[in-house]
């Protein structure tokens, strides 16, 4: 009876000893690693602050501050591996053949990565920029180390892998102030050249907004289906649509005064005349 209960009081000491041996240090962890994440969130809107002050674009604030975050949260970790006896060296190396295990299951991961620090390095857009790229268009949001999301003209949220980008052709529409707008026109045969030409020319001088250098310009072409025109008016980028509509509302004007019908484009033509399959 005697030797039950200093068992019982042994087994009872050895708990106590291991609860204060690895409690205390889990607890310190648990108070480190929240200590860690307030503090990296801090430094993040901290950094993103500092940036917006120095006038750096907002597509490399938003890395550097992301990249400071996870820096932070990456020491915190480190440090609480110590605490439980683990060496730098041997998890360096662990690390490594994990690393590597974790990169053959993931290689359209790092692909991503990779091309998001490319697409970092030669910027060839930033966010802000109205964009063509993977099939998709829209008003970059946000370039993220593995996706770069987009805002579609009619509001829908674009989420593309960066590899799908980056090593493809990217069209960056807002990357200059000026943009042309090319309005195509098909005529008959019988169309008066001169009087066209001039009922277009005073058309693109109406258009609101146009810009006048680079100046307007109206070109002919002739072909055996009829006659095409090209009416190039120049606007600034962020109002492309409007001067867009605005010329081709003064070309329709234009022609409608001056008894100059249309004619049909012939690849349209050619498209209703086909036989159904």
């Amino acid at each position: 009876m005697t030797t039950s209960a200093e068992t019982l009081h042994l087994t009872s000491q050895q708990w106590f000893e291991i609860a204060i041996q690895y409690g205390v240090p889990v607890l310190w962890s648990c108070v480190i690693l929240i200590l860690a994440c307030f503090a990296s969130s801090w430094v993040r809107r901290l950094v993103l602050t500092a940036c917006a002050r120095s006038e750096i674009e907002p597509t490399l604030a938003r890395f550097f501050s992301k990249l400071t975050r996870w820096v932070i949260l990456l020491i915190a970790t480190t440090f609480i591996l110590n605490r439980f006896g683990f060496e730098t060296a041997s998890f360096s190396v662990l690390l490594g053949a994990v690393g590597l295990a974790v990169s053959l299951a993931f290689q359209g991961t790092l692909s991503n990565f990779a091309s998001g620090i490319m697409l970092m390095v030669f910027r060839p857009y930033k966010i802000g920029d109205f964009i063509v790229a993977a099939g998709q268009s829209g008003v970059v949001y946000e370039i993220d180390l593995f996706s770069t999301t987009l805002d579609t003209v009619d509001n829908r949220r674009t989420f593309i892998p960066n590899s799908a980008i980056f090593g493809n052709v990217i069209t960056n529409v807002s990357f200059h102030q000026k943009r042309r707008c090319d309005i195509m026109i098909w005529l008959h045969h019988d169309a008066d050249i001169d009087r066209t030409r001039v009922a277009l020319a005073d058309a693109t001088m109406k258009v609101p907004g146009r810009l006048s250098d680079p100046p307007e310009v109206v070109l002919l072409d002739i072909a055996a289906s009829g006659i095409s025109w090209q009416v190039q008016v120049w606007g600034e980028a962020a109002t492309y649509l409007q001067v867009r509509q605005a010329t081709l509302r003064e070309v329709k004007i234009a022609l409608d005064q001056a008894g100059i019908p249309f004619a049909v484009n012939p690849s349209l033509e050619s498209v209703r005349m086909r036989p159904a399959s």
